[in-house]
């Protein structure tokens, strides 16, 4: 299962465990839970963190979200059983701020936003970082997959052991001095064997389902968020295709993202062969409130520019041969990145082209030879798509 060994030796703080303090981030599932429990066995004085994010329940408390009543009571819960400290920290207004609005903003914009990473950029690791420290903490411990490792001293993010829980494309805007501060006890473990210790220690969350990517959105249905956030923002326009031809009209840019084949509501293309008559969005332009569509050859692009980069590794070439991944779910491919160390800004080069790449979208870099040390990422905000 584990042993509290390898579990010291990877937390790595001076003196014994029961000389130190850890506060857990706790959301009230079964990652948290147990990191907490672990921590609590191999003997560290253990302090839960819960965030209240939501100025109201926006029918969210279903048990697919993290951060909302019933998750925080789960939190408590467990806490009790652990006889550990828990603090419910009250982050509402700077989640809608940081993270709903930039979400609602985002999709006005034509993009495709990650509101996870924004998460872990701001309240997370921000404020709940702060908060930990000033409680005097040795280190904040949270129940993401991924792993912090050593080298000569230094911390480096790693790839999870358990690639399929992987969450390395989450937190690629951590920085080196949140990550001097940070553990991740779960990086070795796979969900399987997390579950199974859950079990044992008959923690009630032990089968609670995985949270759904986007906590404050329980159904999926993003443009009805964003309708409700912002609906004097929401405009019909145009649907054109790449050689010009006015196919239709829509009732808002939020309803499309970038690669998108299914429900573009404008019929088929009579006259045309197969290749031609199925139709993706490739391009979303936001200032004339059009989308652009055309066939999937049009999606591809090689040459993607980022902006807000996070750089974790300590190698300052400015080109680099890297893996790079374009969604969580997407497998790393090659690439080259030309960086502006002092812009945080890049360039990506990438090998072939890659289709359906949004504004918005992370890009996370892999070091090409053992594809599993995080150098870091951005955010893009442009792309090259062969509009012909």
């Amino acid at each position: 299962m584990f042993t509290k060994e390898k579990i010291i030796s990877e937390i790595g703080l001076n003196g014994k465990p029961s000389d130190n303090t850890i506060a857990v981030a706790m959301s009230g599932g079964v990652d948290s839970s147990v990191t907490a429990a672990i921590l609590t066995d191999c003997g560290y004085n253990v302090v839960g963190l819960s965030m209240h994010l939501y100025e109201h329940k926006l029918e969210i408390n279903n048990k697919r979200t993290c951060c909302a009543g019933l998750d925080i009571s789960d939190a408590r819960s467990v806490a009790d059983k652990l006889k550990i400290p828990h603090y419910v920290l009250n982050y509402s207004n700077k989640f809608n701020e940081n993270v709903i609005s930039d979400f609602a903003d985002s999709y006005l914009k034509g993009e495709t936003p990650i509101p996870c990473v924004r998460c872990n950029q701001t309240v997370k690791f921000v404020d709940m970082y702060k908060y930990a420290k000033k409680l005097g903490a040795n280190a904040l411990a949270t129940g993401h997959y991924i792993k912090r490792i050593m080298v000569e001293g230094v911390p480096q993010l790693h790839r999870a052991k358990d690639l399929t829980k992987d969450q390395s494309y989450f937190l690629f805007a951590t920085t080196k001095e949140q990550l001097d501060y940070l553990r991740f006890p779960l990086g070795n473990f796979t969900k399987n064997e997390i579950r199974d210790i859950a079990k044992k220690l008959d923690l009630k969350v032990a089968d609670k389902p995985d949270s759904q990517d986007i906590c404050f959105v329980p159904e999926g249905k993003y443009s009805d968020l964003v309708r409700r956030l912002r609906p004097s923002s929401v405009l019909p326009g145009n649907i054109i295709h790449v050689d010009g031809t006015k196919l239709g009209r829509h009732k808002g840019i939020i309803d499309y993202t970038v690669g998108q084949r299914k429900g573009i509501n404008i019929g088929g293309r009579k006259g045309f062969s197969n290749k031609n008559a199925i139709l993706y969005v490739v391009k979303i332009d936001h200032e004339n409130n059009d989308i652009f569509v055309g066939p999937k050859e049009s999606l591809g692009c090689k040459e993607i520019n980022l902006k807000d980069c996070n750089w974790i590794d300590n190698n300052l070439n400015k080109k680099l041969d890297v893996l790079v991944k374009f969604r969580n779910s997407f497998d790393p491919v090659s690439a080259e990145v030309f960086r502006d160390l002092d812009m945080n800004t890049s360039k990506i080069v990438l090998k072939k082209p890659e289709f359906g790449i949004s504004p918005g979208q992370a890009a996370v870099f892999y070091d090409s030879i053992n594809k599993n040390q995080v150098y870091g990422g951005g955010w893009i905000n442009y792309t090259s798509p062969q509009l012909v």
